[in-house]
């Protein structure tokens, strides 16, 4: 990607990097934090999410998998072409 010379950069590493290996213990404790339930769109009603609903445990029902807001999810590209800021993305990153 290309970056402009006026931008600045900071060079080192972040302090406690063993932060990412505390366990939380209890669903409280990572709301604490802010973080919320990952509920499945599966288990949801078709009104909530596209991938909802169903008799039991039914499949998706559609070809590929979508996001609640029904964009292309898992593996397919949804980046406009036309972004104004794409022409200083050289190339992708490497798989």
């Amino acid at each position: 990607r290309l970056v402009y010379k006026e931008c600045y950069a900071t060079l080192g590493q972040v302090g406690n990097i063993d932060a990412i290996n505390t366990c939380l213990g209890k669903a409280g404790r990572s709301r604490w934090l802010g973080k919320r339930p990952k509920v499945r769109g599966v288990v949801k009603n078709p009104i909530d999410h596209p991938h909802g609903g169903g008799e039991g445990r039914s499949p998706i029902g559609r070809a590929k998998p979508v996001t609640p807001w029904g964009q292309p999810a898992l593996g397919i590209k949804t980046r406009k072409k036309t972004k104004a800021s794409g022409r200083y993305i050289l190339r992708g990153r490497t798989k």
